[in-house]
């Protein structure tokens, strides 16, 4: 599937991984105990608000996608635990994309994003097999935490 859109992927990454551990060794935390995560917005001021909010949290951050397609390869690639998915993408849908990742073998844990409300999207959201969903204007380090069954591996940042 993510093979027809015939274009490679635009993952943000490089440096990435790099910043996030340098900042998790300016805070003498063990950056093999981050969970890594794949950011997949086609809006790039919230890529980038979410990347501080999460790196700042504790969350080391693999890379960011702006479409479904490019989220499908980034994850083949990029091997993220957990991948924060917006639900409105300009190719493929949020929920679709989901259910893509949940059959692969050692499926990232998938937290849907939206700026819309949780109710205007009924049952798609436990149809598809992610984990659950944030509103974007309520996105937290805790908010991700609460959902990922990961949460024992992401340290805490201030404690």
């Amino acid at each position: 599937m993510c093979e027809a859109a015939g274009h490679s992927p635009t993952i943000e990454s490089l440096g990435t991984e790099e910043d996030s551990v340098a900042a998790g060794r300016i805070r003498n935390e063990d950056p093999v105990r981050h969970t890594r995560v794949l950011i997949v917005d086609d809006h790039a001021p919230f890529r980038s608000m979410a990347r501080q909010v999460l790196t700042a949290d504790g969350f080391l951050i693999v890379g960011e996608a702006a479409d479904g397609a490019e989220a499908i390869r980034a994850c083949s690639e990029l091997r993220p635990d957990l991948v924060l998915l917006d639900v409105q993408l300009p190719d493929i849908d949020g929920f679709t994309v989901a259910a893509v990742l949940s059959i692969r073998v050692d499926p990232p844990v998938v937290v849907l994003v939206s700026s819309r409300s949780r109710t205007d999207y009924g049952s798609r959201i436990e149809d598809c097999c992610a984990r659950g969903y944030i509103a974007k204007a309520e996105l937290s380090g805790d908010a991700v935490r609460r959902l990922s069954p990961l949460q024992n591996r992401v340290p805490r940042t201030g404690l």
